[in-house]
């Protein structure tokens, strides 16, 4: 029989026989629902004859930009079981930003909300490409949308077409700060591999039941959270979005959980959060942004539990991770996954770094991506001869193997011909009282090309004064890289992941060393 090397890698020997099939996957505490593994083979089945109906042919692109639900992740299964190439966007995307998309990936068919379907009209029909909609399931005498109907209507039975290892499954455009997004093509290797990597590493098994918070149109949510859980056999307690009160009632029933440091610092805040609630719990991840040190110590004073980081990128999935047994440690991502080589290179010389060295983090492994859709040149700029990916963080590997991120290599700060590592003050300005969190970035100066700024963060009820803060730290680093200026506002602002986004800092803060 043909084999589908992604989804007969997740799922064939759950599918292996009527027992087997009965066994949950998840449960979506909204409306009562449970899907079966059965479930998901006749769903994603039923996805698949309606594409192939609308003319999706292996290798065709599928966008989607909708709601969560569990019919999204059905209809991810079902792209991939078609032989096409799923391609999922953010939903806060605009339809100007949207029209980059459609325009640079050309897909067969595009998947919207069908509250935004007269937005899309025109648009898709001056680019020739087939709409439809999907939307949250309510109720058996409402539509959900287009695509939900035909689903509805459809046989369940599909033979999936026959895919190989590198063969593309999906794209997932890069969250574009620095000029356009740049579609990540990634096989169906890169993910069947990450997943079964994953499972391995963080001990998941069937009794596992993932408390499921994330979006799924990033690679944390899908190909992460869902692939591992569809991996190992396991099942998901499926939540539309993140909310204190949701995880709080959910979390009994959970074993495991995969957030960003956002959903942890806000359960942290809610009182209802205790050591006992969480007490049965076997594993807490974060990932997708840095957790800060004061995040991690607090949570394990309320949970006993130790969150564990780690580090991925679009391009990749997941890259390094901290043990599951062994320390934990914080400001870490911990160690290069199995299969995965790690290196730490001279930025201009590209020669590797002794250990304990600062430079540009590359990564080498069948994790990695094959290149950007449609930018051979950019692909070309981004891999080194020996296949090594540039991925543009700076970090370090400390004296017993564990990575540090300190920065991004656009991050980098040169003051007077000095190289400044933001991450570096960041730590240091973190320890000042009153100090929830900073971000360091670096903005024109006549003299310098470039001055230090540090823009903070007060904990609530504290107050800050820029003076007093700078003379603290003045002992305690270079001249050099000494902050020019501190600001301090009300809350950083971060993309959908919880990541900061210097450049809107950098953006609005670029005449402070001119005025």
């Amino acid at each position: 029989m043909a084999r589908n090397h992604l989804f007969d890698g997740l799922l064939a020997d759950k599918l292996s026989s009527p027992a087997a099939r009965k066994a949950l996957f998840a449960t979506l505490p909204d409306d009562g629902r449970r899907y079966t593994y059965g479930d998901v083979e006749d769903v994603s089945g039923r996805f698949a004859n309606v594409l192939v109906e609308l003319g999706v042919e292996p290798g065709d692109r599928v966008a989607v930009q909708v709601p969560k639900s569990i019919e999204a992740i059905m209809l991810y299964l079902a792209v991939v079981r078609a032989g096409a190439v799923f391609l999922p966007l953010n939903t806060g995307y605009t339809p100007a930003e949207i029209e980059y998309f459609l325009g640079n990936a050309t897909p067969r068919i595009f998947v919207c909300d069908p509250r935004k379907r007269a937005d899309y009209e025109a648009l898709t029909a001056s680019l020739g490409i087939g709409l439809e909609t999907m939307g949250v399931w309510q109720n058996h005498d409402t539509s959900a949308g287009s695509l939900n109907d035909a689903g509805l209507a459809a046989p369940t039975g599909f033979n999936s077409v026959a895919r190989s290892a590198n063969d593309l499954a999906a794209i997932l455009y890069t969250s574009g700060t620095t000029g356009r997004s740049k579609g990540a093509m990634l096989s169906h290797a890169n993910l069947l591999s990450n997943a079964e990597t994953l499972v391995d590493v963080w001990r998941f098994t069937a009794d596992d039941v993932l408390l499921h918070a994330l979006p799924i149109f990033h690679t944390h949510g899908l190909f992460v959270a869902t692939n591992v859980t569809l991996c190992a056999g396991a099942s998901l307690i499926f939540l539309p979005g993140f909310s204190t009160e949701a995880v709080i009632a959910n979390i009994p029933d959970a074993t495991s959980m995969m957030g960003v440091p956002t959903f942890y610092t806000r359960l942290l805040d809610d009182a209802g959060f205790t050591g006992d609630l969480v007490r049965h719990m076997r594993l807490f991840i974060s990932g997708s942004a840095p957790l800060l040190a004061e995040t991690h110590v607090q949570f394990e004073e309320r949970t006993g539990h130790r969150i564990l980081e780690r580090y991925g990128m679009t391009e990749t999935n997941m890259n390094t991770s901290n043990p599951y047994e062994g320390e934990r440690r914080a400001g870490t991502v911990g160690f290069p996954l199995p299969g995965v080589d790690l290196r730490i290179v001279d930025a201009e010389s590209g020669k590797a770094l002794p250990q304990g060295e600062i430079g540009i983090i590359e990564v080498k492994g069948p994790n990695v991506f094959s290149g950007y859709w449609e930018m051979p040149e950019k692909t070309k700029e981004e891999f080194r001869d020996d296949g090594f990916f540039i991925t543009g963080d700076v970090g370090v590997i400390d004296a017993d193997g564990y990575v540090q991120i300190v920065g991004r290599s656009k991050d980098l700060i040169i003051s007077g011909g000095y190289n400044i590592y933001p991450k570096e003050l960041e730590l240091l300005l973190d320890e000042e009282d009153g100090v929830l969190e900073s971000a360091v970035i670096g903005v024109p100066h006549a003299d310098f090309g470039e001055g230090v700024v540090a823009v903070l963060v007060p904990k609530a009820g504290a107050t800050l004064d820029e003076a007093v803060i700078l003379e603290r730290i003045k002992p305690k680093i270079a001249r050099f890289k000494q902050p020019k200026r501190v600001v301090i506002i009300k809350d950083l602002p971060r993309n959908t992941m919880g990541k900061v986004q210097k450049n809107v800092l950098r953006d609005a803060f670029k005449s402070l060393l001119q005025e």
